[in-house]
């Protein structure tokens, strides 16, 4: 029941995802072992371990691990904790991280192994009387955490094209919040207009689709679901593909402004004695409403609020916002 509730928005998916060939000049992301190192490095130990159940701390040392083989043909990590004893067989070089992150990007195909994702259920109150009273806390392997932060320090150049942020004293101001679900084809297609090139644009593709998901309560699990929708909660690529897929959400009169914060969005708009202000202070709601339809997002008009701050002696009563029919 919670699977379906968290995967709800998969129903409304209906555009199949595909990949693009890639032009003869196409270049490849490649990483190298000192880049992967010092992501390690970076590991919190204190995180939780996502589905592989490899704990951030053997990652952590793995990056720093100088090998020395014993007699029984196994590695051994000496940590706080206890001494690990881990089979060669589980590769823990750190070539081999590195090539296959490499295969990875060149091929274009994320292995499923680092897709998987559980979510667990965190009650928001005391008393829980729908699903809508739980906080969907997502667990990934921290191994595909340090390929995701890899691949954004090669994607930030793009994020330049988004880094204005207005900031205004306002008279009125809307605030919304948008559910993510958008099929992965349109956020390719932005990504491409942005400049992105088509090799990753392919993996980042791949990244998004065929996403395994189950759901954790205490010590019991839900059947998997497959997802290939929105950007997956609890990643660290999420947020950045979030920004470049609203990027284009502008104000379309030069007296209003837009302002984002994850997703989270304010429109502020300053209104003077006439009602020409007014009117299109509103106007700049609706071609928001419109922009969130258009790009398969849908505002939460029950935690959408308008605030009037009118400094006038004389204040004349305001009339109501409406979203789709539904009064703010």
């Amino acid at each position: 029941m919670h699977n379906d509730f968290y995967a709800r928005f998969e129903a409304q998916n209906n555009v199949k995802a595909r990949k693009t060939i890639p032009p003869p000049n196409d270049q490849v992301l490649c990483l190298s072992t000192a880049d992967k190192k010092r992501n390690l490095c970076r590991v919190n130990p204190q995180k939780s371990a996502g589905p592989d159940n490899i704990p951030g701390t053997v990652l952590r040392e793995c990056a720093e691990l100088e090998y020395v083989q014993g007699g029984c043909n196994q590695w051994r990590l000496y940590q706080l904790g206890g001494v690990y004893d881990i089979s060669d067989q589980l590769h823990l070089q750190a070539n081999v991280f590195t090539d296959t992150f490499n295969v990875s990007l060149s091929s274009a195909i994320v292995p499923m192994c680092l897709k998987t994702m559980i979510i667990v259920s965190v009650p928001k109150k005391f008393t829980v009387s729908c699903l809508n009273n739980y906080h969907p806390v997502a667990l990934t392997p921290i191994m595909m955490k340090c390929f995701e932060r890899l691949v954004m320090r090669h994607t930030d150049p793009v994020t330049a094209l988004t880094g204005l942020l207005a900031v205004c004293v306002s008279s009125e101001l809307l605030h919304g919040r948008c559910h993510h679900h958008n099929p992965p084809s349109h956020l390719i297609e932005k990504l491409s207009l942005l400049g992105l090139n088509t090799s990753l644009c392919n993996w980042i593709l791949d990244f998004l689709t065929g996403r395994i998901q189950s759901v954790r309560i205490r010590k019991s699990f839900s059947s998997t679901t497959t997802l290939s929708t929105g950007a997956p909660q609890g990643c660290v690529l999420s947020p950045l593909l979030f920004t470049l897929q609203t990027q284009d959400c502008a104000a379309m009169h030069s007296s209003n402004h837009i302002v984002k914060f994850a997703d989270d969005t304010t429109v502020v708009g300053l209104i003077s004695k006439n009602d020409e202000s007014a009117r299109m202070c509103r106007e700049e709601v609706q071609c928001l409403t419109a922009w969130c339809k258009a790009n398969s997002l849908s505002l939460n008009v029950d935690k959408t609020k308008e605030m009037v701050v009118d400094f006038r002696r004389a204040q004349s009563d305001h009339s109501l916002l409406f979203i789709d029919g539904s009064p703010v």
